[in-house]
């Protein structure tokens, strides 16, 4: 497809505040930027008249994208505060990597509507769990081993991939539950983001590559215009939200930012059912 001049510079504009409150919503929230992308990226996809095939791979493929850039840097910052297990990450790397494999694969092969159904469903669990989630809540007291840590941390890698997302919105979730301590969740998660994010921007690369209705300036499913735009801001935004996050009751953000992440989980839903 094409678009005029002025269409190009709308889009940058809300590209650039897609990756502005991606990164404020990071630091304030402990979730990865993706999980705001990719909804934005969505909407603008929608309004702009994308085709409806290629307009969540492009969402998705784009915002994995730019979770390699920013975990990056988010790593470097927790570690120097001790906060990355990085034998946790020896450990369920390889699970997660095999998960992402998985997720990007079947990403390429299914249909737009179904990657949306996909986010849609997750995306209204998570905002039911930031919502009314107990910081007391516990499945148990340690994490799992053996076949079940490899299916739960293949499953975050799978789903990730296919959502667009990098590690904290459901590792921080899952790492709680079994009573890992949330400052090491967070900083884990960041280097999680890092693992997705490699493969599975490669694989939407690839499985986008002469398709047929990609906004323009697209590298396979990833729209370089939005990776250009959203990552700079994200990365240069999340510090300031951490910062707010020591002044603000962050309980009450979190629920804002549930209702958010419900209204567009049933606004995507809608949209696959009309």
């Amino acid at each position: 497809m094409s678009l005029d001049l002025s269409q190009i510079l709308l889009f940058g504009a809300l590209l650039l505040a897609a990756g502005a409150v991606a990164g404020i919503t990071a630091g304030l929230l402990g979730v990865g930027g993706g999980i705001v992308i990719v909804p934005v990226l969505w909407h603008l996809f929608s309004a702009l008249g994308i085709d409806e095939d290629v307009r969540m791979h492009v969402a998705v493929g784009t915002s994995l994208a730019s979770i390699i850039a920013t975990s990056i840097s988010s790593v470097r910052s927790h570690h120097k505060r001790g906060a990355v297990d990085f034998a946790l990450l020896k450990s369920w790397g390889p699970w997660i990597f095999l998960g992402v494999l998985c997720g990007t694969a079947l990403a390429s092969y299914v249909r737009g509507p179904v990657l949306s159904a996909v986010f849609a469903t997750v995306a209204l669990i998570v905002s039911l769990h930031m919502g009314f989630a107990k910081p007391e809540w516990r499945l148990a007291e340690t994490l799992p081993k053996g076949a079940p840590k490899a299916l739960l941390a293949g499953t975050i890698g799978t789903i990730s991939a296919m959502m667009g997302i990098g590690g904290g919105t459901l590792s921080v979730p899952i790492l709680s539950l079994f009573g890992y301590p949330i400052h090491r969740a967070v900083g884990t998660a960041a280097a999680i983001g890092f693992i997705i994010g490699i493969p599975g921007a490669i694989g939407f690369v690839l499985a986008g590559w002469n398709v047929p209705g990609l906004p323009p300036f697209s590298l396979g499913y990833i729209s370089l215009i939005g990776f250009a735009l959203i990552f700079p801001t994200s990365t240069l935004l999340a510090p300031y939200g951490a910062r707010l996050a020591h002044g603000l009751n962050t309980r009450n953000l979190k629920r804002v930012f549930a209702v958010f992440l419900g209204f567009t989980a049933l606004r995507m839903f809608y949209d696959l059912l009309t």
